[in-house]
């Protein structure tokens, strides 16, 4: 299903011409391969010009995208033979929240993503991508089950938040995320983590305490989505674009604070446009992520996570008496 946002639209445009001239171009006697050629070239000039400027706000909706790539194309295409586990032995599964065992390229990796779903009835079944604590607790059983035999974590990050609702909170929501962000600490293996769509508050942050923390490049992260702060600050969630132009979303900034480890480049115009590409780009970073923390000490790796997370936030401040402050 073609979706188009609003910014993408003088694109879209160009790109439904090309299409006309490329069916009249099968006419005999007929040559506009000049005219074909020269809207290409137009359309890879606004590619260009349109997201390299792109607003905190529609880079959100771009990595809302529902031709985005979702977890769980991404585990068809990069993850091969792979098994997935269900329930948290103590309530129930959870199909937000994807787990399970597979390989890539070889390598026995654990794999756990937060799911959006598709279509309306997947949606619902998935919960639009916000898991409940029962789905916390079935990721950090795999990754305890992984720590056991020391076998790579790689989890994909795609959701708005945690789900807020009722039961959720009384099954232990806020309690579920804190052991994982506790617990992960202590995972004998390797984590990398990919933010392919959003990472929205502890929600995201519940399956992303890593040694490698990779964003796409047209994802968001933030402490909380635009929408809930416009509500906390201005009781309006129509205000969210002015709440995303305040939370300094980009990647960019993301890795200036070393919140992030790096930025995986996404084919031109997005991962909606060329989602293979955007998925080979992703398997090459988990890939280097992999070879890279192999090569290294698993007690030294454990102890870089721990001080990597430590020193998030922690600025120094200059003062004119030349004292430091840290905080």
């Amino acid at each position: 299903m073609e979706f188009t946002l609003d910014f993408e639209k003088p694109i879209s445009e160009l790109e439904n011409q090309i299409r006309i001239l490329k069916e009249a171009s099968h006419t005999p006697n007929i040559d506009i391969s000049h005219e074909i050629e020269a809207l290409q070239l137009k359309v890879n000039r606004m590619l260009e010009e349109i997201y390299t400027k792109l607003t905190p706000w529609e880079r959100t909706q771009l990595s809302r995208h529902p031709n985005r790539p979702h977890a769980i194309d991404y585990i068809e295409k990069i993850v091969t033979d792979f098994h997935e586990v269900h329930g948290d032995r103590r309530f129930s599964d959870d199909p937000s929240m994807i787990t399970g065992f597979g390989f890539i390229d070889g390598k026995k990796v654990a794999v756990i993503g937060i799911e959006k779903g598709r279509k309306t009835q997947d949606k619902i079944k998935r919960n639009f991508g916000m898991a409940n604590p029962e789905g916390y607790r079935k990721a950090l059983r795999i990754m305890n089950l992984a720590s056991q035999f020391q076998i790579p974590v790689v989890t994909f990050v795609d959701t708005p938040g945690a789900y807020p609702g009722i039961g959720a909170e009384e099954r232990g929501q806020a309690l579920a995320i804190a052991q994982n962000l506790e617990e992960m600490f202590n995972v004998k293996s390797p984590i990398i983590s990919i933010i392919i769509g959003e990472g929205g508050s502890g929600g995201a942050l519940g399956i992303a305490i890593a040694d490698k923390v990779f964003m796409m490049e047209y994802s968001v992260y933030s402490v909380i989505s635009p929408e809930s702060c416009a509500s906390i600050l201005w009781s309006d969630p129509k205000m969210a674009e002015t709440a995303a132009n305040s939370l300094q979303l980009s990647p960019n900034k993301a890795f200036e604070l070393k919140v992030i480890d790096g930025i995986i480049k996404e084919p031109a115009g997005g991962a909606h446009r060329h989602p293979d590409q955007a998925i080979q780009k992703v398997k090459e970073a988990i890939l280097q992520g992999l070879n890279s923390l192999a090569s290294q000490d698993l007690d030294l790796v454990m102890q870089m996570r721990f001080e990597k997370f430590r020193q998030m936030g922690n600025t120094t401040l200059t003062l004119d008496n030349s004292e430091e402050v840290k905080g």
